[in-house]
Formats: structure tokens, sequence, C-alpha cells
């Protein structure tokens, strides 16, 4: 029997997952197992948001907030954003494919980076529409090539700030003379999960952009510094009448209650973020010694993971830690990507590169 799966699927492979450990430990039969494969936070979260999900339990029966408006003025107020300016999902990624979804037709074509999160692919082609990739040009967005392959059907173009998975930014110049660059028909997603751990230095600071620019969304998680990742809690800022296009097809309560209340709770305690942030920091310093001590090729990071590459193929590099009790993420060729840890985490993951390599 031949069903009728749409011709878009073609090319387009389910998203994996870092390795869990649990299937690790069973599978290999180790008892102590570290995952650096998925830049979840490994100083957990605030203890506002354990007392909060304690006290939320009794909430479960009932739906959430549709519109999440306690965290929707909460963001508002942070940010200096009317509250209508908000659009929420269930992480980023979510959000990711509504904006496919209103802005792509078949035919048309989006514009990314590559490697970058492939997400965008995903969204882009379920869409109907082409991804059109850009390689990476000194391992961060090669803005000027993603500008000379604007054609008449571009309607997205993705940049993903700090990038995923080499860590690297774009500056607020190059963004700035890039948004003053692009025709305002075509929307510009500016993903920034990794926000907390980039601000300073060059990196540009855009909410104050969505005022002189509505075609500019810009996407942030709680899933990565403020350590919710299981919960999924993901926001864009836009424009209110890009927001309220997203919102047509935006599922009812996508966002749950304990997501809503653990997000509002996070937000009230930035000296946790700081301490996260600070930490990683130290650990990303940490490794970078080591890896000069190991004569490994890495790149200077502006998030909670590091690009590296070693002497193995990335798979074969995965293989020997996975059996050592360390999870980490492999890419193309011999690059790998490594999620910086605990200072145990990181001195046994250097142990282990040790003794592989």
């Amino acid at each position: 029997m031949s069903l009728p799966y749409r011709d878009a699927l073609e090319g387009i492979s389910p998203y994996v997952p870092g390795k869990p450990i649990s299937d690790v430990q069973r599978e290999l039969g180790l008892i102590e197992v570290i995952k650096l494969a998925s830049n979840e936070n490994p100083f957990g979260c605030s203890g506002n948001v354990e007392k909060v999900l304690k006290d939320a339990l009794s909430d479960i029966p009932l739906y959430p907030d549709g519109n999440a408006t306690v965290l929707r003025e909460k963001l508002a107020e942070k940010f200096g954003l009317k509250p209508e300016q908000f659009v929420f999902g269930a992480g980023s990624n979510e959000i990711i494919t509504f904006i496919a979804q209103i802005f792509l037709n078949p035919g048309d074509e989006s514009i990314y980076a590559d490697p970058s999160f492939t997400w965008y692919y995903t969204a882009v082609k379920m869409s109907g529409a082409k991804p059109v990739a850009i390689p990476l040009k000194d391992y961060t967005h090669d803005l000027d090539a993603m500008k000379n392959a604007i054609s008449d059907k571009t309607k997205i173009i993705w940049i993903c700030n700090p990038n995923n998975p080499t860590g690297t930014i774009i500056t607020a110049q190059q963004l700035n003379d890039f948004l003053s660059s692009v025709p305002k028909n075509i929307v510009i997603v500016l993903d920034e999960a990794y926000y907390e751990y980039a601000t300073g230095e060059n990196y540009p600071e855009t909410v104050p952009l969505l005022e002189k620019y509505p075609n500019l969304i810009i996407l942030r998680t709680f899933s990565k510094a403020y350590g919710l990742a299981s919960l999924r809690v993901g926001y864009g800022m836009a424009s209110s009448e890009i927001v309220s296009y997203l919102n047509r097809i935006r599922p009812p309560f996508n966002v749950n209650t304990l997501a809503q209340m653990a997000a509002v709770a996070a937000l009230d305690d930035q000296d946790f973020v700081n301490n996260t942030v600070n930490e990683t920091k130290k650990g990303l310093n940490f490794l970078y010694s080591a890896f000069d001590r190991l004569n490994l090729r890495y790149v200077k990071s502006y998030t909670n993971f590091v690009w590296v590459e070693t002497r193995l193929a990335s798979t074969e590099l995965f293989n020997k830690l996975l059996h050592k009790g360390v999870i980490i993420r492999p890419f193309m060729g011999n690059w790998v990507r490594i999620t910086v840890g605990t200072q145990e985490q990181n001195n046994r993951l250097i142990t282990a590169l040790e003794e592989v390599l």
C-alpha cells in the first residue's frame, strides 16, 4: 500500500538528540556517565524554580493559561516591549516552525548558514520552500555571501547568533550593516538561544532594533542558561503584527503551566544566571588550556559549548569516549561539539580525551 506522504519529506532526517545517560548506562553497563552533548546547564536551575513547581502541582488537572499572561508581562517589563510583542513556544524550535509556516509558500527560498541549527532546514522544507545553505566563513556567518544569495524568491534569512555548533558571533557592527542592506520585505530571524552567555564585548543588543526593523524576529529560550531544558519554554520578540500572525497557527496551550511558572520564577533569580555564565567562562578557559596541551584545534566560544577538531573521526571519538562514560556530540569530519560541564565533569572529560588520543 502506498500512502500519500508529502514530497517535502524527501531529504529530511529525524532530529537526533544527544544520547541519554540512562541509555549509555544500560547499554554499556556503566554506573557513572556524564553528558556533555546537548548544551544543558550542568549547574541545574534556580532554587526558585524547584519551590514553585512543588506549589504548582495542584494546577495539573487544569489547562494552562494559553496567553502565558504572567510570563508575557514579566518579559515585557524586562525588555521594555509591549506584551503583545511576545510569542511563546515549546522551545524556540517550535516558534521556528511557526515562522516558516506563516511566511513561506512552495517555491519560496530561505537562507541560512551551514553548519548551523538543523531545524531551519527542516522547517523550511516542510513549508514546501527551498532551503539555501551558505557555508560558514572562519567558522561564522558569511554575511556578504548570504546577502549575495538573496533573490526575488527569498522570504526568510536565519541567523544563529551565537552560532550552534561553532560558538561564534557576528558583531553589533556587522549585524547593523547587514540589516540596513537587506530588503525590508525579507524576514530576518535572529536565533539567540545562547544570548545570556554572549552578552558584552561586541555582541549586539538586538531588542532596541525591533523598532527600526519591523521585519526582525528575535528568538530566545529558557533551556540554556536558565536550566529549564526539559520544560520547553522558548519565546520570540517581534512586531505586534508578526506576533498576531504567529498566534493564528500556534496550538492552544502549547506551553504548559509548570513551564510558565518555572520561567517566571527563573527570571526572578538573575544571580543564578550570572553564576552559571561566570562558571561556564571558567570552564571554557580550563578546556582551552587542556586543548592547547593536547594540540587540538578549537574555536573560541561565546556559548556553553566548544567546537573542537581532533585526529579521530568524530563518530570514532564519540564511541571511544562513550565507553568511558562521557557523552559528546559528533559532527562532520573530525569536528565534535562539547558542552562545558562542572569542573569535575571537565576534569573527567580531559582525562578520557588524554587516554583516547
